[in-house]
């Protein structure tokens, strides 16, 4: 599909970003000039606003990352307004093989209000978003007390039963983070996670969108199964997108990415994609046969309403 024009694609959201143009955001050796680097890069693309996104990691190191970037925030209004806010995928995800995906399962636990706490204290109070696996005892009301904070609840990187699923909706989830990916590649034939998230009418499906994650015929079905204005798309981008093939980090993990420009852990497995949100907006008109400016709607002004941020914020001065 063509290239779209940029007077299109300007004033993009995307509520996953891992890192781009070679900068990882959860290494702790990030400095100023290196986020300033990714954001410049995603801001050329039409990108107005991500949710900078941090992955497992122990309460400790989640603190200090957080605390370092709202330093960065305070120094630099053009970060700060480019990073409106953080999605926190982990540390409260299955670590059952799998489902886990490229996230460590050595700090995986139980979620807790007091560590949330830290976390949001360390943040700013600008954690936006947070995935979670619904399976973890007491998950019901720490989604309760998020939701209560204003934070959005997504489920992800589960195998949440049925109940869980109904237990975690009751308090307050209402997305499904990249459904169809972080699960195994053999799952039982109907009863499994995707096709419990998928079933939920309250739940807002969030795919990525590369063709990579999520064959086009299987991203088609499942938009097909979810309720008009139950569907939003990001990258799941890490370091690599908007820069060449080669080696690089998803926190303390190495990824290859080839000239397929798959991202790759040590296991083979997906590490994130290397897509750009310009280029999402593209495939996703592609894949659904939708028109371009609906599609370019989705990545803008329904994700910003969404997640609570006003749509009239989406602008790059």
């Amino acid at each position: 599909m063509p290239g779209l024009p940029f007077s299109l694609l300007r004033g993009l959201f995307d509520f996953q970003v891992n890192g781009f143009a070679g900068v990882d955001f959860q290494r702790h050796e990030l400095t100023a000039a290196q986020l300033r680097t990714a954001i410049d890069a995603l801001r050329a693309r039409g990108v107005a606003a991500i949710f900078l996104t941090l992955i497992t990691d122990t309460i400790e190191r989640l603190a200090a990352q957080f605390a370092r970037i709202e330093g960065y925030r305070a120094a630099d209004p053009v970060i700060a307004k480019t990073i409106p806010g953080y999605h926190l995928e982990g540390p409260w995800l299955s670590p059952e093989t799998g489902y886990r995906g490229a996230h460590p399962a050595g700090p995986m636990r139980a979620p807790d209000v007091a560590d949330f706490a830290r976390l949001q204290e360390a943040a700013g109070g600008n954690i936006r978003l947070v995935t979670l696996a619904p399976e973890w005892p007491g998950s019901a009301a720490f989604i309760a007390a998020l939701v209560a904070q204003g934070v959005r609840v997504s489920i992800g990187h589960s195998n949440a039963s049925a109940a869980h699923i109904d237990d975690a909706i009751r308090a307050g989830a209402r997305f499904c983070t990249h459904l169809g990916n972080g699960a195994p590649q053999s799952l039982p034939r109907h009863d499994n996670v995707i096709q419990r998230l998928l079933a939920r009418d309250e739940l807002t499906a969030c795919f990525i969108p590369d063709g990579i994650h999520l064959p086009p015929f299987v991203l088609k079905n499942f938009v097909r199964a979810k309720p008009a204005g139950q569907v939003l798309f990001t990258t799941d981008c890490m370091a690599a997108a908007g820069a060449p093939p080669g080696d690089y980090t998803l926190a303390e993990l190495d990824v290859r990415v080839g000239g397929d420009g798959i991202a790759r852990g040590p296991d083979g497995g997906f590490a994130g994609s290397t897509l750009t949100p310009d280029r999402g907006v593209a495939l996703t008109a592609q894949h659904l046969g939708i028109p371009a400016t609906k599609a370019r709607e989705l990545w803008s002004t329904k994700a910003a309403a969404a997640f609570g941020l006003d749509p009239a914020s989406l602008s790059i001065a």
